[in-house]
């Protein structure tokens, strides 16, 4: 569906950290249909900066920006501890929000975001950008056709290699991030796997963490239990020593199984395991798939908010909070942590 004949979405940035300036900036700044018309940051200097660097007309602090008239959106790239209380802010204030993972550092925050965005009526969108992946699009597909059978164990990965830190910023600090590489990798990571599967509800969870230099954890391991008896196990480290970032995730049924990057998928044909990977659509030129599923995810909300694609409140991430959450307590409590099915 084109965005031709559409006002542009007027948005604002605010954040101008890695993510921001590397990602949503430079896909919002040259999409047809997006006018980015304000950048906002505590570091006024650095937001001035980078409005100049990006020809965005005005940087400015903290305060009043998402109660701005002449704003249709706002995307929010903070620090983890202020997600919750911007979204809810703009969304009062009647604006389409695009808010960085984790919408929340809770379940009950979560929540109060959510029924926000419910209150609103406007589009509400977490940035999990490996769910518009084109092989993980395809691989769930074939998951929820059938193709592979009953799902028995989902596993996932994201590893790392360590950068060493001089000056911990705000991920280093429990308070601001809400944890460490479980937070930070462990989430998304979590949610692909999940997400993969149809998002079944969690019955138990077990995770050990690895204590990091600066207050939270370098590595965590995961093994939990849906209530369908599906198992779960991921593993997350910011300090991987190898050759390069490791990041996959497999899904393994009585059919068949299917793993990624790169897609593979195989089904059990005549007694004989048989691949049946479909082929995948290539990004334009030599753009990262990363770089790429951003590009997709941010052009889904911009088509969401002209009313020109459909978007869901995002109530999972309730229920990935409380999976998250119950992680940490296991990690703390050193035991099995049993979750509530209703």
């Amino acid at each position: 569906m084109s965005l031709e004949g559409q006002a542009p979405v007027r948005a604002a940035v605010i954040g101008t950290g890695a993510i921001s300036q590397v990602m949503h900036i430079p896909i919002l700044v040259e999409h047809p249909g997006v006018e980015v018309g304000v950048l906002c940051d505590t570091d006024v200097h650095k937001a001035r900066a980078v409005a100049a660097r990006f020809n965005i007309p005005e940087a400015v602090g903290p305060g009043g920006v998402v109660e701005r008239e002449d704003l249709d959106a706002v995307v929010i790239c903070t620090p983890n501890h202020l997600h919750e209380e911007l979204a809810i802010a703009a969304l009062e204030a009647g604006k389409h929000v695009f808010v960085e993972r984790p919408i929340a550092l809770t379940p009950e925050g979560a929540r109060r975001v959510v029924e926000a965005g419910r209150r609103a009526g406007t589009t509400l969108v977490v940035g999990l950008p490996h769910r518009f992946r084109p092989e993980a699009s395809a691989m769930r597909a074939y998951i929820a056709g059938g193709e592979m059978g009953r799902i028995h164990a989902v596993r996932g990965i994201w590893l790392n290699r360590r950068v060493l830190t001089t000056r911990p910023g705000w991920r280093q600090d429990p308070t601001l991030a809400g944890g460490g590489a479980f937070m930070d990798l462990g989430l998304p990571s979590l949610d692909l796997c999940l997400w993969l599967v149809g998002s079944p509800r969690m019955r138990r969870i077990t995770c050990i963490t690895v204590p990091g230099d600066h207050g939270v954890e370098d590595a965590a391991v995961v093994f939990a239990e849906s209530v369908s008896g599906v198992a779960f196990t991921l593993e997350v480290s910011s300090r991987y020593y190898a050759g390069h970032d490791h990041y996959y995730a497999r899904v393994m049924g009585s059919e068949g199984s299917g793993s990624l990057p790169p897609l593979e998928i195989y089904r059990q044909l005549g007694g004989r395991p048989l691949e049946v990977t479909p082929r995948q659509p290539r990004p334009r030129g030599d753009e990262n798939p990363y770089t790429n599923a951003y590009r997709r995810q941010l052009d889904h909300f911009v088509r969401a908010v002209a009313g020109l694609a459909d978007e869901t409140l995002p109530e999972d991430q309730v229920a990935l909070m409380e999976v998250v959450q119950a992680a940490y307590r296991s990690a703390r409590e050193g035991r099995e942590v049993t979750l509530s099915a209703t």
